[in-house]
């Protein structure tokens, strides 16, 4: 499904909003983090979530928000990395972010398992990977 297909699922169905319809499209593609935080609360509040994340994965989006999570070069993301110089605390940063990522990149599986068994698998590798990379 592409995006023009979730758009016409969108219109077709019984749904009266659907955020990304409703809102300025510019918000799902900000660089400020409280923009992406607003994004994605609006996004887990809409009922096409799981396939737009569904088919976010598939099509590997190279940035945005996308069924509550954000995206950049393809990959999920915790939070838009900032600009400037590193922070004192840039390993701690790191460790904590990396451990929501990797919480929430397992509940996006489970969320997926009945839906796309073979998405849910790739997140499994993927969780794999961050953890022991952690």
């Amino acid at each position: 499904m592409t995006v023009l297909g979730l758009a016409q699922l969108a219109a077709q169905s019984a749904v009266d909003t659907v955020p990304c319809r409703e809102f300025d499209a510019d918000l799902w593609f900000a660089e400020e983090q409280a923009s992406t935080d607003r994004a994605q609360a609006l996004c887990r509040q809409c009922p096409l979530q799981a396939a737009c994340l569904s088919e976010a994965l598939t099509r590997q989006e190279p940035c945005g928000v996308w069924g509550g999570e954000l995206f950049e070069r393809g990959q999920i993301v915790a939070a838009h990395k900032p600009k400037g110089r590193p922070r004192k605390d840039a390993e701690e940063v790191a460790a904590r972010a990396t451990a929501r990522l990797a919480q929430r990149l397992a509940e996006v599986q489970a969320a997926l398992e009945e839906e796309r068994p073979e998405l849910a698998e790739q997140l499994s590798d993927a969780v794999l990977e961050i953890v022991g990379a952690a």
